[in-house]
């Protein structure tokens, strides 16, 4: 048994894109983390591929959203959906989005991706490896136990030998089976299971068979082989998604064969992988010094997308509130909050994955139950925490559209500067002041936060008047809006930062 002499202040238990996403945040707060992972590789399955535009913003406070594009390249002009009785039949599906299609640059700075989850998962590895995260594939957390000051964890590595590792916090990222989750006995509560289905993954080359017609997902109305195609690299590599579950290995050729529409075409399966719809979420989030993330909070169809993007964005969530921890300038229990602010956002994001229908014709309209579907890009930008680290103020907000004027918890507006940066770039790893251009009451304070002044069309919509202002958090959400400035707003504001985290950080002045 070997010990580590150098100990991470967080241990991360699970290699996929939740873990390693985990880590790469971790790593931008300064904390030193350890990801395990008992698999000798990354993911050899594409699984996830929609990477949409709040984990891509994400990804650009990281200076990775690059690197996740050129990633992603092959599928750049897979973005269509289709339908048809096979797949040489199929044709483009008309798509707008309930509200109109938006004007992108006025509402992000990102652009959504399709990256399968087998592309991306080396990637952010590499990229982790290269900031210097400790990076251990190959690697299983066997046991851990929780006292008063950590975590102690037994580690074994694929040749055997074992090693216990110390750590201030542990993240379970280990998927929906969570062996930590089980062990902490957190019951999880949904609408449970939604029927079966399995994922044929195989190479095929299609190239010219979907030429002119790219798509990201396509429909196969056929009685005798119903389902989905899901491009994985838009040529050779493909995953069928169907609810013919008791066919036999050797009848998936054949039955893609038919699905395609092509009975001579040559097809090499790869995997099959059988899966259950269905949604189950953890009733707590946070056991002791102990969070669940990714799919070991919540697991969710895929019809919204939105599964791995839900765990990313809890690592995003967790890592800045870890980070000022560790660092001494909050208290513990600011990370209670993860749980407050987390859990009920996995719960609705989970309900709405749940409760859209598989029908691509229908996907953005219609809800199998006739629950009122929330507007797509407020499922994904627009979501408010309804409660946590920041000082609500009884604002209206709603998802039936995006809403995102400077409410208490919700993402920043995005709004592009002269200088082509957006309004999201100017948060890092510390809270930051966003004021009006009548800034004159906020500076010379010494304020225990970085400033910046903007101008008056951005007060407008954050609604606050000229010398009011914004307090965000590092991880982009209003923790407090100030409609005028307090008569002294340096003690406002302290008293503010005080209530959400406890925090002391020097005086600084954004450029």
């Amino acid at each position: 048994m070997m010990y580590n002499v150098h100990e991470p202040r967080v241990l991360i238990v699970g290699g996929g894109l939740v873990g390693l996403s985990a880590a790469l945040f971790l790593r931008h707060h300064g904390v030193a983390a350890t990801l395990v992972e008992r698999r000798a590789n990354t993911s050899p399955q594409p699984k996830a591929r929609r990477i949409n535009i709040r984990t891509m913003e994400l990804f650009r406070q990281l200076g990775i959203a690059e690197q996740v594009l050129a990633a992603a390249a092959g599928l750049a002009n897979h973005q269509a959906m289709a339908a048809g009785p096979t797949l040489a039949q199929a044709q483009r599906l008309p798509f707008a989005f309930p509200g109109g299609m938006p004007d992108w640059d006025a509402i992000t700075p990102a652009t959504a991706c399709l990256c399968a989850q087998d592309t991306l998962e080396p990637t952010l590895r590499a990229l982790g490896e290269a900031r210097g995260c400790d990076i251990r594939f190959g690697v299983e957390c066997t046991e851990f136990a929780e006292d008063a000051t950590g975590i102690t964890a037994t580690l074994r590595a694929s040749d055997g030998s074992t090693e216990r590792l110390r750590a201030d916090y542990l993240i379970a990222a280990d998927g929906a089976a969570s062996p930590i989750r089980r062990r902490l006995a957190i019951p999880r509560s949904g609408r449970g299971t939604l029927g079966r289905a399995v994922n044929v993954y195989f190479r095929a080359d299609l190239s010219e068979l979907v030429r002119d017609r790219e798509f990201n997902l396509c429909q196969i109305d056929n009685d005798s082989a119903p389902g989905a195609f899901a491009s994985v690299d838009g040529r050779y590599r493909w995953i069928f998604t169907t609810r013919q579950v008791d066919t036999p290995a050797d009848a998936w050729p054949r039955k893609l064969r038919t699905a395609i529409g092509v009975p001579d075409i040559e097809i090499e399966v790869l995997s099959v992988l059988a899966w259950e719809p269905g949604m189950f979420v953890a009733d707590r989030y946070r056991a002791g010094r102990i969070f669940l993330a990714g799919d070991a909070a919540h697991v969710m169809p895929p019809y919204a997308a939105a599964g791995a993007n839900t765990g990313i964005q809890d690592a995003h969530n967790l890592a800045w509130k870890l980070g000022l921890v560790l660092r001494g300038t909050a208290e513990a229990a600011l990370l209670d909050s993860y749980h407050a602010e987390r859990h009920p956002t996995g719960m609705f994001v989970a309900d709405q994955s749940s409760i859209r229908t598989p029908d691509l014709r229908r996907v953005t309209t219609e809800s199998t139950d006739g629950s009122p579907l929330a507007d797509p890009i407020a499922l994904i930008l627009g979501v408010r925490y309804p409660t946590g680290a920041f000082i609500p103020d009884d604002s209206a907000h709603t998802t039936e559209r995006l809403d995102l004027t400077g409410q208490p918890g919700t993402r920043l507006p995005h709004r592009f500067l002269p200088d082509g940066r957006s309004t999201l770039d100017l948060i890092d790893t510390e809270f930051t002041l966003l004021t009006g251009p009548d800034a004159t009451p906020w500076r010379g304070k010494e304020l225990p936060v970085p400033t910046r002044a903007l101008d008056e069309s951005w007060c407008a919509t954050v609604g606050i008047e000229r010398t009011g202002a914004l307090l965000v958090r590092p991880d982009q959400i209003v923790a407090w809006r100030a409609a005028t400035a307090p008569r002294d707003p340096a003690a406002a504001l302290r008293e503010v930062l005080d209530r959400i985290a406890t925090v002391t950080s020097p005086t600084a002045q954004l450029t």
